[in-house]
């Protein structure tokens, strides 16, 4: 019987001999991979570029990953508990790792062949997202066993926690749990209930798998099971878990969803940025609050908005996008299908107009839902001919639709649905504050998603007359007045460099003679403004509208300049009005306050 002690004593000696020399001999495999206690505690997430107004809306945000970080002390207890039930309920009171779990993870192995549960515990999980890769390997995962053990030795429970629920992948670009409140529910975390914290909760396991707005019918049975598990475990009382197993799911896709729409602004924020910042402007947390004011903002799209449809319909209907027949009689879903293949835009619908009456037609929309358009959404419909002229107003709606037409309409507080069609024109608008330069306001276009060029700064046209103010500055500052007379009479100028002689004429034809500057600038005359030119010298008014921000290199050295015959975009011309505005002093716009790096510091 001794002898029989002995030896069991001995194998057992051999054994645990063998267990630490296979651990050291494992450790010493991956210790290279193995963070060190710096690392640990300098973990950064990686967080989107986000823009914001001078009142801090949203403007828009740039970056592959949608992360919004919170402490442990806001995650929502409900929260919490779904994360316990769901992932390591043993959390709190395990070194790391569950060795019961590890356990029933290799018997699994060895008596199906088939790797089924991890046995991960939610420090493993922190261990593997952020310093390793996701391969399906033996050495991966004694690296993510010594990493979390290190973890729990270096960081408290609550720590490690607060790292899972922000780097977490949970589908729809959402890293973290906050992030992912806001891409399926449109709130934030604390604004959930049970129910939709048990949602997304759900989520790490298999993300694909149970995205509430993909697979709901997954999600609901992996919601439902933790709540039974919380129940089990004596986190909630039974009429709690009652009410939210009967909660109907209410995930929606939300996106990115900014307060203002100010794309073209977003967009040259992140271009100016982008030159010092490089690729690390998307991952590195930045902040940055713009001029803007959010007001200004709102009235400057409705204006665009607004204004260039009204231009637009005006100008009379240049007919459907298609005719199609054929489709009258299809089934409900082609018809649907047929409709949805056509690029959408704003928040308009595409519809098939499936018959006419004298004053009515009636059309399915993209969505499937059939409504009848009333003579008041047609009747604006005067056939484009050219941009100078249009054919008469119709008397019914056969003069303007067609069974058969797929068109589009625009929503419309009167008629509910307008018979509308995207517009061939553009415009832009830009407000200043002259006193310093900062950019209000600004729209670039019509709409970003269809044309991204910005008018304001990139585009350069003639401005015409309204660059006259600045040749007649130059007359005040050189001794004239208001009352100075110039003779608005005809005059002919002889250059080498023209094929003709040049003959400049007023608006109209007329001339009105000898002209106080006062009269000449309010009726705009033509003439008056190249003869005051002529007098004052092309290079000394060159030289003098450097005052106004304007490169001489970029303006014509001839008399055409008076009649605003230089190439200069929206923002020269406001920078030059400004000086105006602002009693003489040149002012240079800038839509850039501050930029708050990710711990509130200001780095500009």
């Amino acid at each position: 019987m001794a002898k029989t002690l002995k030896i069991l004593l001995l194998l057992g000696v051999l054994g645990a001999l063998s267990a630490v020399g296979i651990v050291y001999a494992v450790y010493y495999n991956v210790k290279d991979n193995i963070p060190s206690v710096a690392e640990l505690k300098d973990i950064e997430l990686r967080i989107p570029l986000r823009i914001y107004t001078a009142d801090n809306k949203l403007i828009g945000e740039f970056g592959e990953q949608r992360r919004t970080p919170i402490r442990f002390e806001d995650i929502p207890e409900g929260l919490e508990n779904a994360i316990l039930a769901a992932e390591d309920s043993n959390f709190y009171h395990h070194p790391g790792v569950d060795i019961i779990g590890l356990g029933r993870a290799a018997f699994q192995l060895v008596t199906t062949g088939e790797k089924q549960g991890g046995g991960s515990t939610i420090t493993m999980q922190v261990a593997r997202n952020y310093f390793l890769s996701f391969e399906q390997t033996y050495t991966r995962k004694f690296t993510e066993i010594f990493i979390a053990l290190k973890m729990e030795r270096e960081l408290s429970k609550e720590e490690i926690l607060e790292l899972y629920v922000n780097k977490i992948y949970l589908g729809n670009r959402a890293y973290g749990f906050e992030a992912a409140a806001q891409v399926y529910y449109g709130k934030s975390l604390d604004q959930l209930d049970l129910a939709q914290l048990a949602m997304i909760a759900g989520l790490p396991k298999a993300p694909s798998r149970f995205i509430p707005v993909v697979n709901p019918s997954r999600s609901l049975i992996r919601r439902n099971w933790i709540r039974q598990r919380m129940l089990s475990l004596g986190m909630i009382e039974k009429d709690a878990y009652q009410t939210a197993v009967d909660a109907p799911i209410t995930a929606k896709n939300h996106g990115v969803r900014p307060d203002i729409e100010a794309n073209y602004i977003a967009e040259m924020v992140r271009l100016e940025l982008y030159d010092t910042f490089g690729d690390d402007l998307y991952n590195n947390g930045m902040t940055v609050y713009t001029t803007i004011l959010s007001e200004r903002q709102k009235a400057a799209n409705d204006a665009i908005y607004q204004g260039v449809l009204d231009y637009d319909m005006r100008h009379g209907y240049r007919g459907s996008i298609e005719t199609r027949i054929d489709l009258i009689d299809a089934p409900l879903d082609e018809q649907t299908q047929a409709l949805q293949d056509i690029p959408r835009f704003r928040d308009w619908q595409t519809a098939l107009i499936l018959s006419v009456e004298e004053t009515t037609a009636d059309a399915r929309l993209a969505n499937g839902e059939r409504t009848t358009l009333p003579w008041d959404s047609i009747k604006w419909a005067k056939a484009y001919i050219n941009e100078d002229t249009w054919g008469p107003a119709p008397s019914k709606v056969a003069d303007v639709l067609v069974p058969g037409d797929i068109v589009r309409l625009r929503p419309d507080s009167d008629v509910e649905w307008l018979l509308a069609q995207k517009p061939t024109v553009q415009s832009a608008l830009i407000s200043l504050n002259s006193k310093d330069g900062a950019i209000e306001a600004l729209v670039g276009g019509f709409d970003f998603f269809v044309n991204k060029f910005n008018r304001i700064t990139q585009s350069k046209r003639q401005p015409g007359s309204n660059f006259k103010p600045f040749v007649y500055a130059n007359a005040l500052d050189k001794g004239y007045t208001a009352a100075s007379i110039i003779n608005d009479a005809p005059v002919v100028f002889n250059d080498s460099n023209l094929a003709s002689a040049w003959r400049p004429t007023n608006d109209g034809g007329k001339f009105y003679g000898p002209t106080r500057l006062r009269q000449a600038l309010y009726r705009s005359q033509n003439v008056v403004s190249v003869r005051l030119l002529d007098e004052l010298g092309i290079q000394s008014t060159l030289e003098f509208l450097k005052r106004f921000g304007f490169d001489p290199n970029e303006l014509p050295h001839n008399l055409s300049l008076s009649l605003g015959s230089a190439n200069l975009s929206t923002l020269q011309i406001a920078t030059g009005y400004a000086v105006f505005s602002n009693g003489g002093y040149q002012v240079q716009p800038y839509l850039i306050s501050s930029v708050i790096d990710r711990h509130g510091e200001s780095i500009f």
